[in-house]
């Protein structure tokens, strides 16, 4: 089972903007839910944004309006996080999160290895 890939995180300043991807497996039949968390140092992961299999998408509050989540449909193992106007409180490790079926048959559900977003006021 091969974990998705995070790319796109790095050092801004507040009010610019950066675009995160991620990678499914090239091993999933069927993708139901991919999902972008964040963790802050000294907090618990958290709920950024979530695009389901229909195209419908759910943002936590801090980041509503400015956040958009999204997927290719030509190539649909990708998905992006496009961040606007960033803020410091923004800063912390971006990890996606997909949830779906294998080719084999077997339910997936798998976390990537993160990337960094740092926001500097």
């Amino acid at each position: 089972q091969v974990q998705p890939v995070e790319s796109g995180g790095g050092l801004v300043q507040a009010g610019e903007s950066l675009r995160l991807s991620c990678t499914a497996s090239e091993s999933m039949l069927r993708i139901d839910r991919m999902d972008w968390y964040r963790q802050a140092p000294g907090n618990e992961r958290e709920l950024v944004a979530a695009i389901g299999s229909g195209g419908s998408t759910n943002y936590a509050d801090s980041v509503r309006g400015r956040f958009t989540i999204s997927r290719d449909n030509a190539k649909k193992k990708m998905m992006y996080l496009q961040m606007n106007s960033l803020k410091p409180e923004d800063t912390a490790v971006y990890y996606c999160n997909i949830r779906g079926l294998l080719i084999s048959g077997r339910a997936y559900d798998s976390w990537g290895q993160g990337t960094q977003v740092t926001v500097s006021s």
